[in-house]
């Protein structure tokens, strides 16, 4: 997902979970092992109301910040929104590969696609209703979009970019009429989008949920912990991001789609914060709790994978953490101290802080392995190759002596769970090792990601993890590390390293007009866009993961979606 993070990760491997991963699902497979799990990973069969009703019970560290859905940045609540706000199209709601298909929702169909590629006709469902009892109408629609600018979306300038107008409403967001790219026709029912230039993962972008459909009077600034109305099954009814977020279903709803906007089982879905990751484990063992968002502790790993391996599901993920370098700041705005802290770091070490090969292997490049446009190549690694082998600290300190940037202060900014600060910790000794004075800077998952985006904070060094908003390499390298990404003085500038190189950016934007035609050279343009931006080093690649859901003996229907992974809605607690 996109969006910051999920710390799927455990923080040692054991050998009693590796060997039950065989049991537990993996993300082919719609469901789970679990006895009591459906027999049906699709999420198209018919709703099975002998399974509705009962309180599902989610449990994390924190939350997640705002809760906006055109403004988070973060699956832990890109997951929840999968059922509760839509768009004019959808990610199917299904577990496995089929998860990667975008379907109609709000749009009565797929779009009537002319103009080259470059308008887009939708026609919208009629007798859909906000959780608030309001009507959705075409003006919804265009006033969702226009809104995507004014909130300063995080993807506005990334995914948005294209539509004709875009250009002046990212200049000016409080003007922003979109008057030629986004046109509603109450008496037809239909939205039409212009675009600039035909873009075939505009499909992709419109079905992730920066793209959701509010109402159309909501605040034209980041609604926080104010819950907007919904068109899904759910609704926020409050939130307060130190105790709890309850999520109720949406009186007005009504299944107009099983593979957009399915029916969910549960009738409240109560997610609380605060507790320690043990107590969260102990929690879903206990059955006080149905879900943990964060990463188990070292020392419950032997019993989760022996006692309870039928309730924990592993999965792997199309993401990377890695740590980010402030190009725009001592000592990173020196690229040879950049290409020093990627030969120095030690992957196979934070493998084993994050979980064990089991869960995570070393990382070289910001593509993942199996996503389109990789390539198997790793420059920082001892000797050079295709994988990684070995760090490299002599080359690494060589480069730090030339650099002239010893003995510079680097404070390193992490999430305060146990996984990220293990990280940290490792980076932060690594770092006094090549001559830094490195200090630690922990910090609550609610605020960490935003807090890092922001230049005002002046991070020099981050970690953080990106995970897929669909499967296109647009989305991690123009996402992550264009021109277009970078918005100082912002919470919402995703490219936290401040990296533009215009000659790297160009080539983006071929790779992105070659794939309208040819998305295999496409591919190979982006292969070669990620060689170069490694070459510049604004970031570390650290690890590929897995991830981890651990439940509870009640839970039934577990279903793993590759594109917004556990659909929390379809689980069953009665």
């Amino acid at each position: 997902m996109s969006r910051s993070t999920r710390r799927g990760a455990l923080a040692a491997a054991t050998v009693a979970l590796a060997l039950t991963a065989a049991a537990c699902s993996s993300s082919d497979s719609g469901s789970s092992d679990n006895p009591s799990a459906s027999s049906s990973g699709s999420g198209s069969s018919a709703f099975q109301p002998q399974h509705k009703g009962g309180t599902l019970k989610l449990i994390a560290h924190a939350a997640a910040g705002t809760l906006d859905p055109q403004v988070n940045y973060t699956l832990q609540y890109w997951q929840l929104y999968q059922s509760m706000y839509d768009g004019l199209l959808s990610f199917k709601k299904v577990g496995g590969q089929e998860s990667f298909t975008v379907v109609p929702d709000l749009a009565a169909a797929m779009p009537k696609v002319t103009n080259g590629g470059k308008t887009y006709t939708f026609t919208l469902r009629k007798g859909i209703t906000f959780s608030n009892g309001k009507a959705l109408t075409t003006d919804d629609v265009v006033a969702s979009f226009q809104r995507i600018f004014k909130v300063s979306s995080p993807t506005a300038g990334t995914f948005y970019n294209g539509i004709v107008g875009a250009d002046a409403c990212i200049k000016k967001p409080a003007s922003c009429t979109l008057s030629k790219g986004v046109i509603g026709d109450a008496k037809t029912n239909t939205v039409t989008i212009n675009l600039t230039a035909a873009d075939p993962e505009f499909p992709y972008k419109l079905a992730v949920p920066h793209a959701s459909v509010v109402p159309k009077d909501s605040p034209t600034k980041d609604a926080g912990t104010k819950p907007l109305p919904s068109t899904g099954p759910y609704t926020a009814a409050s939130y307060d991001p130190n105790r709890e977020l309850k999520l109720v279903r949406n009186p007005h709803f009504k299944e107009w789609s099983r593979q957009a906007s399915p029916q969910g089982y549960p009738d409240v879905i109560d997610y609380t914060f605060g507790q320690t990751v043990e107590s969260e484990v102990t929690a879903v063992e206990n059955g006080q709790a149905d879900w943990m968002f964060d990463a188990p502790p070292t020392d419950r790993l032997g019993e989760m994978g022996t006692k309870y391996a039928s309730q924990t599901h592993v999965n792997p993920l199309t993401a990377f953490w890695y740590a980010t370098l402030n190009v725009n700041m001592a000592p990173f705005n020196n690229k040879l101290a950049r290409q020093a802290i990627n030969y120095a770091v030690d992957r196979a070490a934070v493998v084993r802080l994050y979980g064990g090969t089991n869960l995570a292997s070393p990382a070289c490049t910001v593509l993942p392995p199996g996503f389109p446009g990789h390539v198997d190549s790793c420059e920082y690694t001892k000797g050079g190759g295709t994988t990684w082998k070995a760090a490299d600290l002599a080359k690494a300190k060589e480069l730090v002596k030339k650099s002239g940037t010893a003995g510079q202060e680097v404070g390193i900014v992490v999430q305060d769970d146990d996984v990220n600060k293990s990280i940290g910790q490792y980076l932060q000794s690594l770092l006094t090792q090549l001559g830094y004075k490195a200090k630690l800077k922990p910090l609550s998952p609610n605020i960490q990601f935003t807090y890092i985006q922001n230049t005002k904070n002046k991070v020099q060094l981050a970690l953080t993890s990106w995970y897929q908003d669909y499967p296109a390499a647009s989305d991690f390298l123009n996402v992550l590390l264009s021109c277009a990404s970078f918005h100082p003085g912002s919470d919402s500038s995703i490219n936290i390293s401040g990296f533009c190189d215009k000659g790297i950016d160009a080539k983006m934007h071929t790779a992105l007009k070659t794939a309208q035609t040819d998305q295999k050279s496409a591919d190979q343009q982006w292969g070669a866009v990620d060689q170069q931006i490694m070459a510049e080093s604004p970031v570390v690649p650290l690890i590929n993961p897995k991830l981890v859901d651990f439940t509870s003996k009640r839970v039934g229907n577990y279903q793993f979606s590759k594109q917004f992974y556990m659909l929390v809605g379809q689980l069953w607690v009665k």
